[in-house]
């Protein structure tokens, strides 16, 4: 597990929530923890695997198509 850490400036904690939501967010933890609150089949882990692996294929193609631009 790695450490996830946000400094507060000037006691501006919304500022540093803000942060903090952000950071957790690109992190991917609560992508995890909605997973695994309740059981997925495994038909259906195979189902959002393949989703996922197609999304991020589909974001590859776009950057390349841009870049070449």
């Amino acid at each position: 597990m790695k450490e996830i850490e946000v400094k507060v400036f000037d006691n501006d904690v919304e500022k540093a929530m803000r942060i903090l939501k952000k950071k957790i967010q690109n992190d991917g933890l609560f992508k995890r923890l909605k997973l695994k609150k309740s059981y997925e089949k495994p038909s259906e882990y195979r189902r959002r695997k393949v989703r996922e692996a197609l999304r991020r294929e589909r974001i590859t193609a776009a950057r390349n198509r841009a870049g070449r631009r």
